[in-house]
């Protein structure tokens, strides 16, 4: 709210003097003030444009193309607008991106356009409307229609638009398939720019990119040892008790040898520290329903002891199970969270106690310690041996062998074969144990067994953290954007088969500032901020230093910009380049109609299709509020 309280603050200053300079008789003729909406106007261009249209025919050409192109997404933007505007209003709760302040393209306002990354915004927006304003300029002079005035827009000191004001008259005279060339002219040069940006921003930009070495902190949770050890959000961790790490892998394994007490050198890119991390474990997330009876919501919660025996990491926890199947959990945290934890359906057993130092504790006995079973599939091998459908599963072993989280019952899984029937042995709700012989299934996205169902990525639906730290995934962006992001960087990118060809690319880059929407840990701005500690640039490129990463973002931001300009134009309503090219196919089928008055048809035609798609528009952003207004939801 502060951010947009000075937006406004700063629009309507600005406002203010545009227009008491305009009142002086201060401002050029060229420069017309509206409020905070400026707009400059100008002749200049004309000439150029004319001998830049020579080669008619080629341009003719290139139009045609466009022009089906733009008719394709005239049609799916359609279909997407209503689809999104139904959404709006069946979802109980808003996405994200459904959120009003989300639709205006302003870094710093929407959500998901920080303000670290506005020159670049700004540049590609200026450029993609300049490109988009001056193809039209330049099918105008391939079929000989004459400009009145070109120019900008500007919203303060934004610029939000640029204008080709074709001669009416000439308009009117000319074909109506040089009409839809014109008209579709924008849209074609903002699809071949973003094609080039992307072409260099996915080639020798993002090639001579590489992840740098060590564990990229994305996240450090608050309350975390790591907080308490002033770990933040961009620092790189590069040594775990003195031994260097490259990869995420070689940090897990070595924080899991490490002690209570660990030491990290922390790279923050200016700076190189080794600080001292205390090491405590806590429940950063839950399942509903879990057998412990936490809901873990910002406040996370500690377990102090297993079975009496006092744990600080996950490797002394799983050590201090062992192969129980059951144990007691001591917690600690805050009086929320013990209660909840006292009140749980099924902590019957809970007692208070203190820790060591005084801290006060509950412990919970006979808590079932194994993979969490968030559902089980209707008609799939488990549940036709019996297992319920809508109830909580704890499973803690499979063929023998002892399950004590998600991991280990997918290790488990993947040695056996489809069509192998092993015992599977679980906790009920209620805390009793049963025993199913399920007959494997194949797994649907890997080799091995399948059981059928969903399970929690914890212990007893429980996700537990020793440090408190979360990894950026930087080689798997990286690997999105077309790089080489290392060995580990495929590993569980929920996107990582699209980007096998050139329009799967330009996909994940339109989608990347998104990416929570699409299960990616974070919404990827470009190479900016904190960020750039996480890569190193390498090759010739080297030599330009930060300014390859101001590269990258000017590409990809004038990529992403273009395209979405692209096809917002081709929505099928006024004044957009979509209405006025719906109006040209609603006029080359209505005259082949036998209809007494083709004007009123097509009027109708293009009103009716704006309409629509204003009303979408205004179920997209406000639906949600609507039916909370009216109490429907």
């Amino acid at each position: 709210m502060n951010t947009l309280f000075w937006v406004l603050t700063g629009i309507l200053a600005y406002s203010a003097v545009a227009m008491w300079l305009r009142n002086r008789g201060v401002l050029p003729d060229a420069f017309r003030v509206s409020g905070p909406v400026l707009t400059l106007r100008t002749l200049r261009g004309r000439a150029f444009l004319g001998r830049l249209a020579a080669p008619k025919r080629f341009w003719r050409a290139v139009a045609n193309l466009g022009l089906g192109g733009a008719l394709v997404a005239m049609v799916a933007s359609f279909a997407l607008i209503l689809s999104s505007a139904r959404s709006a209003f069946t979802n109980a709760q808003p996405a994200a991106i459904q959120q009003p302040q989300n639709f205006l393209i302003i870094p710093g306002v929407n959500d998901f356009l920080p303000l670290s990354v506005a020159p670049e915004i700004v540049a590609g927006l200026a450029g993609a409307m300049v490109i988009h304003e001056g193809a039209h300029g330049l099918l105008c002079r391939v079929e000989d229609i004459d400009i009145d005035s070109m120019g900008l827009v500007f919203f303060a000191l934004l610029p939000v638009g640029a204008f080709v004001e074709p001669d009416e008259e000439a308009t009117q005279e000319a074909s109506r398939g040089a009409r839809a060339r014109m008209f579709a002219a924008g849209v074609t040069a903002n699809t071949v720019l973003t094609i080039v940006v992307f072409a260099l921003l996915f080639g020798p930009v993002v090639g001579a990119i590489s992840p740098a070495a060590g564990y990229a902190v994305g996240e450090v949770n608050p309350g975390s040892p790591a907080a308490a050890a002033d770990l933040s959000q961009g620092d790189r961790i590069v040594e775990v008790a003195g031994t260097p790490i490259e990869t995420s892998a070689e940090f897990e394994a070595a924080i899991a040898d490490a002690g209570e007490s660990v030491a990290l050198t922390v790279d923050g890119g200016e700076t190189r520290e080794t600080v001292t991390v205390d090491r405590e474990l806590q429940v950063v997330g839950s399942a509903g329903g879990n057998p412990l009876g936490v809901m873990i919501a910002e406040s996370p919660v500690t377990i102090a002891a297993v079975n009496g025996e006092p744990v600080a990491t996950e490797s002394a926890f799983f050590a201090a199970v062992g192969d129980a199947e059951r144990v007691s959990l001591t917690v600690t945290g805050n009086s929320t969270i013990l209660e909840q934890v006292r009140d749980a359906p099924g902590a019957e057993n809970a007692s208070g106690v203190e820790t060591a130092d005084g801290e006060a504790a509950v412990t919970v006995s006979d808590v079932p310690i194994g993979a969490y079973v968030l559902g089980v599939q209707e008609g799939g091998p488990i549940h036709d041996e019996g297992a319920p459908l809508g109830e909580p599963l704890t499973i803690v072993s499979v063929d023998g062998e002892r399950v004590v989280d998600n991991e280990a019952l997918s290790a488990v899984l993947v040695d056996r074969d489809p069509g192998e029937t092993v015992p599977v042995t679980v906790y009920d709700a209620d805390g009793e144990r049963e025993t199913y012989d399920v007959e494997l299934a194949a797994h649907p996205n890997r080799g091995g067994g399948f059981i059928g169902v969903s399970v929690f990525p914890g212990t007893s639906g429980l996700a537990l953290d020793d440090v408190g730290v979360s990894e950026y995934p930087a080689g798997a962006y990286l690997e999105l954007l077309g790089g080489d992001g290392g060995a580990e960087a495929a590993d569980g990118i929920p996107l990582g088969g699209v980007t096998e060809s050139p329009l799967g690319l330009v996909f994940v880059a339109l989608i990347l500032p998104l990416g929570s929407l699409f299960g990616l840990p974070f919404n990827f701005a470009g190479f900016t901020g904190e960020v750039t500690n996480f890569f190193v640039v390498e090759g010739p490129l080297a030599a330009l230093g930060g300014g390859t990463f101001l590269l990258a973002n000017l590409l990809f931001w004038s990529g992403w910009i273009n395209i979405q300009l692209a096809l917002f134009n081709c929505l099928p309503a006024f004044p957009l380049d979509g209405g006025r090219i719906l109006r040209m196919v609603a006029e080359a089928v209505i005259s082949r109609v036998p209809i007494s008055d083709r004007h009123a048809a097509v009027r109708t035609i293009t009103v009716s299709s704006g309409l629509v798609m204003l009303a979408g528009l205004i179920a997209m952003i406000f639906g949600n509020q609507i039916l909370t207004a009216l109490g429907l939801i």
